[in-house]
């Protein structure tokens, strides 16, 4: 783990609240790699991330333990955690198969209708959407929350499908963590705020009863997202780490 890499986690704990610690240091974590402050192969030591976010061993340990379990690391003997690498196109091919299977989950919702629950959940995360981008501009901890904010809505209308075999599938595209909907990795405020935008107008052919659209426009939201994240990742290999 490097001073610069060191840095980033240190950054993206700065704007976090107190709260479950061990959790609050899986985010820091978490944050630092898919912000590109921890590159991919990297190793991350213990002890310098126990000293960087002020915390004992314990909580930084089962972090990495978790990160690990979502596939953003790797674990070897005696050497110890480090960055999983990803190549481009495996990435680009688990967006392209998440693009078909959650447009499919959005036309059974809108098909089957959603519980007053389900109801709940998707507009609170559009409320809650709505209120972290009225800012303008993001702060340190904001990918975090828009990480759950995110998270609900897709989870939610993949629950709202009713379709066992079709979420067994889109999880299968999560163990490719980058594409996954829980780990948000090109974050600007323009193109949050255009899906934010495109998550309004989903719900909306949703309650509105109309399959073929719900399906058309979700489909295009995950491609817009894939076509974000590769021109975030290409870009990035253009520029000096992490800067």
């Amino acid at each position: 783990m490097t001073e610069r890499s060191e840095q980033g986690v240190l950054e993206s704990a700065g704007g976090s609240r107190a709260g479950n610690r061990a959790l609050s240091v899986t985010d820091h974590i978490r944050e630092a790699i898919l912000g590109g402050m921890v590159g991919a192969g990297e190793r991350l030591n213990e002890v310098r991330l126990s000293r960087t976010l002020a915390v004992s061993r314990t909580p930084v340990r089962a972090a990495l333990q978790a990160l690990a379990g979502e596939g953003l690391l790797d674990y070897a003997p005696n050497r110890g955690f480090s960055v999983r690498e990803f190549p481009l196109d495996a990435i680009v091919d688990a967006y392209d198969i998440r693009a078909s299977l959650e447009g499919l989950a959005a036309r059974f919702a809108a098909e089957r209708g959603l519980s007053p629950d389900e109801k709940a959940v998707v507009e609170r995360s559009l409320a809650d959407g709505d209120k972290l981008l009225e800012r303008g501009a993001f702060e340190a901890g904001d990918r975090t929350i828009y990480r759950g904010i995110n998270g609900d809505f897709h989870d939610t209308l993949l629950a709202a499908a009713r379709n066992r075999m079709l979420s067994e599938m889109i999880r299968m595209c999560h163990h490719v963590p980058v594409s996954s909907s829980r780990n948000i990795v090109a974050f600007n405020h323009r193109d949050v705020r255009r899906r934010h935008d495109d998550h309004h107008r989903i719900y909306d052919a949703i309650m509105a009863r109309e399959p073929w659209r719900a399906e058309m426009l979700m489909r295009e939201h995950v491609s817009g997202v894939k076509a974000s994240l590769v021109k975030s990742l290409t870009e990035g290999r253009d520029q000096e780490p992490f800067e």
